[in-house]
């Protein structure tokens, strides 16, 4: 099994390979290209964003600077809208819905890290996937930790650290995330 397969298989796994190492320069040629096209020229900056991310729905739209560890790891929905300076450490699936709105500044980790410092230090790593459902609000400067899902229709308020699933329809905010309240 690659070291690419482990990482996507949410095995440990050996992020300085060669095949990653090149995946992630990559993406940074491909974010520089975004964030540098002409602000004007929508159809050049939507087919780097289709060369970078593994899927872009229609309509779908993304206000550069983007940070990605891959970009070929996330699915963007159709319309959805990504603020500026969001980072998507995809080293595992980043799925995220038709719709879906992430404010400025939002942090999607899919990479994480042994907890036992002895396995940690010898510099294997670990990616669960995340997912955030159609039709969500991700309040600017939101933080959404490895493996949580943000269930569809659902608003997590600016600030937010989820470190736990969000249900659908729901209000959630606060370090750690709680829900608030459901909405109708």
């Amino acid at each position: 099994m690659t070291e690419r397969e482990k990482m996507l298989a949410g095995e440990l796994y050996e992020a300085w390979s060669p095949e990653l190492v090149q995946a992630r320069a990559r993406a940074r040629r491909l974010t520089r290209r975004f964030a540098d096209a002409d602000v004007e020229d929508l159809a050049g900056r939507t087919a780097t964003l289709r060369e970078l991310l593994g899927a872009v729905g229609d309509g779908a739209y993304v206000e550069p600077p983007l940070f990605v560890d891959y970009g070929s790891y996330v699915r963007l929905g159709a319309r959805a809208y990504l603020n500026t300076g969001c980072v998507l450490l995809d080293c595992s699936w980043i799925d995220i819905g038709d719709d879906a709105f992430l404010g400025p500044g939002v942090h999607v980790y899919a990479a994480t890290h042994p907890l036992v410092a002895e396995e940690r230090i010898r510099g294997p790593e670990l990616a669960k996937p995340v997912r955030i459902g159609a039709r969500t609000w991700i309040g600017g400067g939101t933080l959404l930790m490895p493996g949580v899902t943000v269930g569809e229709g659902s608003t997590v308020g600016a600030g937010s650290v989820v470190t736990r699933d969000v249900p659908p329809r729901t209000l959630a905010a606060g370090n750690p995330c709680k829900v608030i309240r459901r909405i109708p």
